[in-house]
C-alpha cells in the first residue's frame, strides 16, 4: 500500500509531480534504498526521492524546503562520512539517472548524475576511449569529479575535474543552470573541486582520451622487504613516464593461486603498477621494480574497465579513511610509513597506501580549488573491517599514520579521501584563498546553505 503521508507531511503533491519513486519507512524497498557503502552509517531518512529526471530533482528540492527537511544528495553513496544520507530528512537519490552517451567523434561523454564508474567505463570501452576515474568501478562519477578526481590514469590524463567540460545543475531554488567555460564560468570554476555545495549535478560532460588497453602488475613481498621496496619504488616513480600509475600498498595477502601458500591472510607489502599501454612497454618501463625479486606476481593486459572492476572494494564493511599529502618522501618518511604498517588490521581488506602524483596532475591548470595537486605523494590509510569492537583501533591507526608523515606534509588534502575531520581540514582541501572565493559562489547559488551535507562551504 502506498503511503500518502509521513511524519505529518503529505506526499500527494510530490508523488503527483514525480516520475521516479518516492520511498518512505515501511516500504519494502526502504532498507535497501538507504544502505550506503560504509556499513558504519545507519541513518533513517523520512523520504527517499529516487529521481529519474531533472524535473524530479527540482520537485524533491521544493518538497524538502517547504517541509523544512534536511536534504542529502546521493550519487554513488561512497562518502566515507555517509554524506549521502540524513536522519529524518530527505534524500535526493540520483541512481536511476545513470545514462552515459558517448560521442566518439568529439571524444566526449555525457554522464548522468547518478552514474557510477562502471557505467562510464563500460560505455566508453567499445570506442577505445577512457578518462580519469575513481580507482574502483563502484565510485559515483558525480562526487568523484566534483571533488577533483584522482585515479589510476591521472598522471597521464590529469584529474577528472581537468577533463570536465560542462555540468547541468539544479540549484536550491529549483532552477536548472548549465556551467561551462562559456556559461556561468565562476560556477564552473567552483565545480572543479568544490564538491556538491552549489546544487544537484544532474549531468556532466567529460573529455575522453584514446586508451585501447592498459596493463596491471601486482607484485607482492613479505613485509620485512617493505622499506627496501618503498625506496626502490620511490626512486622509480620520480622518473617514471606519465603512463605509469599505481601505488605502494601494505595489505592482507590474498588467497590467490599466484600467492605462496604461507602468505594469505598475513601482512604483505605490494606494488601495483598500472600502465596506460601494452604489456611489453610496461615491462620495459617498470624493470626497476619488476627486477626486485618479489614473492608473488600477477601481470595482465586488459581494458581499463576490466582493471577498474578487478580492484573493487568489497561492500558491507565498516570504513574509516584519511590522507596526508607530502612535499617529498625521504628515507625517514619511508621508515615511518613502513613501521606503521605493523598496526594495520589483518586479516581485513584494510590498506596502508602511498600514491604517486606528478605527471599531468602536477601540470594541470593553475587556480582550480585543488591545492593538493602539486604534491608528489599522497599517504592514504584506508580502513575496512567488520567488528565494531575494532572501530577505535582503526581510527587511531589512521590518525597515527597521518601524524607519522606530518613533518613532510603540504597541509593540503583531497577531501574525497577523508570523512568529517573539522573545518580546518575543509579549508585545507580548497586552500584559504579558494575557500573565500568558493564562499562567494555559494552565496550566489545556495545562500541558505540547503546543500550542507558535504565538506561544507558556508555562504559568504
Amino acid at each position: 500500500m502506498v503511503s500518502h503521508s509521513v511524519g505529518g507531511m503529505s506526499l500527494t503533491g510530490l508523488r503527483a509531480a514525480f516520475t521516479g519513486e518516492v520511498v518512505t519507512p515501511g516500504d519494502p524497498s526502504y532498507d535497501g534504498a538507504r544502505a550506503v557503502f560504509n556499513a558504519m552509517i545507519d541513518r533513517r531518512p523520512a523520504v527517499i526521492a529516487q529521481c529519474e529526471t531533472g524535473h524530479d530533482v527540482a520537485e524533491a528540492i521544493r518538497f524538502g524546503r517547504e517541509n523544512g527537511l534536511e536534504i542529502a544528495v546521493r550519487g554513488g553513496g561512497h562518502s566515507v562520512a555517509g554524506m549521502a544520507l540524513t536522519e529524518g530528512g530527505l534524500v535526493i537519490d540520483l541512481r536511476r539517472m545513470h545514462t552515459v552517451a558517448v560521442d566518439p567523434g568529439r571524444r566526449t561523454a555525457r554522464v548522468g548524475g547518478g552514474a557510477v564508474m562502471r557505467h562510464l567505463d563500460r560505455a566508453t570501452e567499445p570506442y577505445g576511449l577512457a578518462t580519469t576515474g575513481g580507482r574502483v568501478s563502484t565510485t559515483g562519477v558525480g562526487g568523484f569529479v566534483l571533488g577533483g578526481g584522482a585515479g589510476w590514469l591521472d598522471r597521464r590524463f590529469g584529474l577528472a575535474s581537468d577533463n570536465l567540460l560542462a555540468v547541468e545543475l539544479v540549484t536550491a531554488d529549483g532552477r536548472t543552470v548549465r556551467a561551462s567555460g562559456e556559461e556561468n564560468p565562476e560556477l564552473f570554476w567552483a565545480l572543479h573541486g568544490g564538491g556538491g555545495n552549489f546544487g544537484v549535478a544532474t549531468s556532466f560532460t567529460l573529455r575522453l582520451h584514446p586508451l585501447p588497453v592498459v596493463t596491471a602488475a601486482l607484485l607482492i613481498w613479505r613485509p620485512e622487504a617493505g622499506p627496501e621496496v618503498a625506496r626502490t619504488y620511490r626512486d622509480f616513480m620520480e622518473s617514471a613516464p606519465d603512463e605509469v600509475g599505481g601505488g605502494l600498498i601494505y595489505l592482507t595477502a590474498p588467497p590467490e593461486e599466484f600467492v605462496p601458500r604461507d602468505m594469505p591472510g598475513k601482512l604483505a607489502c605490494a606494488v601495483l603498477v598500472t600502465y596506460a599501454g601494452g604489456m611489453q612497454e610496461m615491462r620495459d618501463v617498470a624493470e626497476p621494480v619488476l627486477g626486485m625479486g618479489h614473492d608473488a606476481e600477477m601481470i595482465a593486459e586488459m581494458s581499463y574497465a576490466d582493471l577498474q572492476c578487478m580492484l573493487d572494494d568489497p561492500p558491507g564493511y565498516r570504513n574509516y579513511w584519511s590522507a596526508e599529502y607530502l612535499t617529498s618522501f625521504p628515507n625517514p618518511a619511508v621508515d615511518a610509513f613502513c613501521a606503521r604498517a605493523a598496526d594495520l588490521l589483518v586479516p581485513s581488506p584494510s590498506q596502508h597506501v602511498l600514491f604517486p602524483q606528478g605527471g599531468a596532475v602536477a601540470r594541470g591548470p593553475e587556480g582550480h580549488p585543488v591545492p593538493w595537486r602539486r604534491a608528489p605523494w599522497a599517504v592514504h590509510p584506508f580502513g575496512l573491517w567488520e567488528d565494531p569492537a575494532d572501530d577505535e583501533r582503526v581510527r587511531r591507526w589512521a590518525h597515527d599514520v597521518r601524524a607519522d608523515v606530518r613533518p613532510w606534509s603540504t597541509g593540503a588534502v583531497y577531501l574525497n579521501f577523508i570523512g568529517r575531520e573539522g573545518e580546518d581540514r575543509v579549508v585545507a582541501g580548497f586552500g584559504p584563498d579558494n575557500h573565500r572565493r568558493l564562499a562567494a559562489v555559494k552565496a550566489e547559488y545556495d545562500p541558505g546553505n540547503v546543500f550542507r551535507l558535504n565538506h561544507n562551504i558556508r555562504p559568504r
